[in-house]
């Protein structure tokens, strides 16, 4: 998740700057100074743990928000479940890598269409980096296309997206086909384009620069979308327990306190909050090694505590549907 900050830095150099006033929050009609939420969890669809961790994360836990990796092998046993829940507010983790060792998926549009961006084993690249540097952004359209395709053929419409690892950010042309296909589809799409206090924070001055991300959240705004003011994309850097034998009590603890202190950073506006919530089995870790950190965010949803401090300081939780339905209504 760290590739995300990093390649934003880079690629908000290339818009115009504008001023900020009012926050998003205040300009799709909560009250002045709210403080607004979206508990978002990624990589539905994934596996079948990814699958019961995030669709417990909401029906028993604070998280308000998913999305789904399309190109994976549990994406439909996610929309069968969509199916009977249509109030879900669940979105596209739009997918262009394909990061484990010995699990792994290649793109929907397929190998003829979109040849740079499948690798010697015939899926996706493993990083950021590997994407980047060989697919173009016709490439990476397409592909778009497709999850989106795929996504409306199985009767799941998306409510948003957003970017699995951050590759839609990468480079200037793959964000511009990012935003392209939100725009034209009236999909809103996820971007920071407000103060950007908490990725300010986790960036620092390497470069970017306010003002330009704000310009592209203007874009987004005259183009009939919702914006977010901030972004929280830190808690997979809390890997305390990464690779430790550790009780669910510990586990729950840990993350509880690392979303509550953290929490305190929050700034009035719009915060879309990244997690990833996994009801981890033995399978699990044939996977990827980042199943406590996964656990621990399926655990701290859950957390009554964290529901507490939640309501006790006035955070209002929201989805990207409802901000949508707010948008629509805004002149």
């Amino acid at each position: 998740m760290r590739t995300f900050l990093t390649v934003l830095t880079g690629i908000l150099l290339t818009f115009q700057v504008i001023a900020q006033d009012l926050t998003y929050a205040e300009k799709l009609g909560y009250p002045k100074g709210a403080k607004v939420i979206i508990m978002h969890v990624d990589d539905v669809g994934m596996s079948y743990d990814s699958n019961i961790g995030a669709i417990k994360a909401i029906e028993e836990g604070v998280a308000t928000s998913l999305s789904v990796m399309m190109p994976c092998p549990w994406v439909p046993g996610f929309v069968h479940y969509f199916k009977n829940n249509p109030k879900t507010d669940a979105g596209l983790h739009l997918t262009l890598t394909s990061e484990w060792k010995d699990y792994r998926w290649g793109p929907l549009a397929g190998k003829a269409n979109v040849p740079n961006l499948v690798d010697e084993e015939g899926a996706m690249w493993r990083n950021v980096q590997g994407t980047a540097t060989h697919a173009t952004a016709d490439d990476i359209e397409k592909e778009i296309r497709s999850q989106l395709d795929r996504a409306r053929s199985m009767g799941f419409e998306p409510t948003h997206m957003d970017s699995h690892m951050g590759t839609l950010f990468a480079r200037a042309d793959y964000l511009e086909r990012y935003l392209k296909v939100g725009m034209e589809q009236k999909i809103p799409v996820m971007f920071p384009g407000g103060h950007d206090h908490m990725i300010m924070k986790e960036i620092g001055t390497a470069g970017l620069k306010l003002e330009q991300a704000q310009a592209i959240g203007k874009q987004l705004w005259e183009a009939g979308l919702p914006v977010l003011d901030d972004l929280h994309n830190i808690s997979y850097d809390w890997n305390q327990y990464k690779n430790q034998k550790v009780s669910d009590e510990v586990l729950q603890k840990y993350k509880t306190d690392k979303y509550i202190e953290s929490f305190k950073d929050l700034q009035p506006g719009v915060t879309m909050v990244i997690m990833h919530c996994t009801a981890t089995t033995e399978v699990f870790e044939h996977i990827s090694d980042s199943g406590n950190n996964r656990r621990g965010d399926l655990l701290a949803m859950i957390d009554p505590a964290l529901k507490k401090y939640i309501q006790n300081n006035g955070y209002i939780l929201t989805t990207w549907r409802e901000l949508k339905e707010r948008r629509d209504k805004v002149k």
